[in-house]
């Protein structure tokens, strides 16, 4: 029995990851702060407070652990430009991603046999900004850095890696530019997040690495007219 944590999998992407590890035979646990998605188990979880992760694997009741994807944090944009943002918001954002990825992992760790894997969710905003994303990128940044220090660590026993999404949506209404401006020809889909999860969960030869699932736009150049 493969045995699966997905934070954050009452989300777009959360619920995309659960359906997918579902049909790849895993048992997926889905810690978020809302009931994750049918045929998983449930376990509510604030990932950036201590004691509530270590309430949610004292629930969850495992001796063992296959996969950690940590993809909970708060997905909007700061509250307004930086000179504005208070440190409770920057700390609203900074704890559900980076601080949530290490306490979710730390706790981990331990429950992980000879053949770990943890995944984090980045975004292609590690690497490109628009206006008041202070909070988000940073964020997002120091998930690819920490990425590769825990893949040295924690290797060869654990494998970690990270994804990098861009623009993710399910929306029907999107616009036909929203879609051709991209170099694929459309915006990016939950199940193509899903399938890197399921990829990096068995590329056994792959660690220390942030694959980017953007459409290639972060390799498109873009001139003013």
């Amino acid at each position: 029995m493969k045995r699966a944590i997905v934070t954050g999998a009452a989300g777009l992407i959360g619920r995309g990851i659960c359906r997918a590890l579902i049909d790849d035979g895993w048992t997926v646990v889905a810690f978020d702060l809302k009931p994750g998605p049918d045929q998983t188990r449930s376990v509510i979880c604030d990932v950036g407070d201590e004691a509530s992760v270590q309430a949610a694997f004292a629930e969850l009741g495992w001796d063992g652990l296959d996969l950690l994807v940590n993809n909970a944090g708060v997905a909007r944009p700061d509250r307004g430009p930086m000179s504005e943002l208070s440190l409770a918001e920057w700390r609203e954002v900074t704890d559900s991603h980076l601080t949530g990825t290490f306490l979710m992992s730390r706790s981990a760790i331990p429950m992980f046999g000879d053949e770990g894997v943890i995944i984090n969710m980045v975004s292609t905003r590690a690497y490109m900004s628009e206006p008041n994303t202070e909070a988000y990128a940073a964020s997002k940044g120091a998930l690819v850095a920490l990425t590769h220090a825990m893949a040295i660590s924690l290797g060869p026993k654990v494998r970690v890696n990270a994804i990098a999404p861009g623009w993710i949506s399910d929306d029907q209404d999107l616009r036909s530019i929203d879609h051709t401006q991209h170099p694929v020809g459309r915006v990016g889909r939950p199940e193509d997040v899903a399938g890197a999860v399921v990829y990096l969960a068995g590329a056994s030869f792959v660690t220390g690495q942030v694959l980017t699932l953007d459409g290639g736009m972060t390799r498109k150049m873009i001139y003013a007219e």
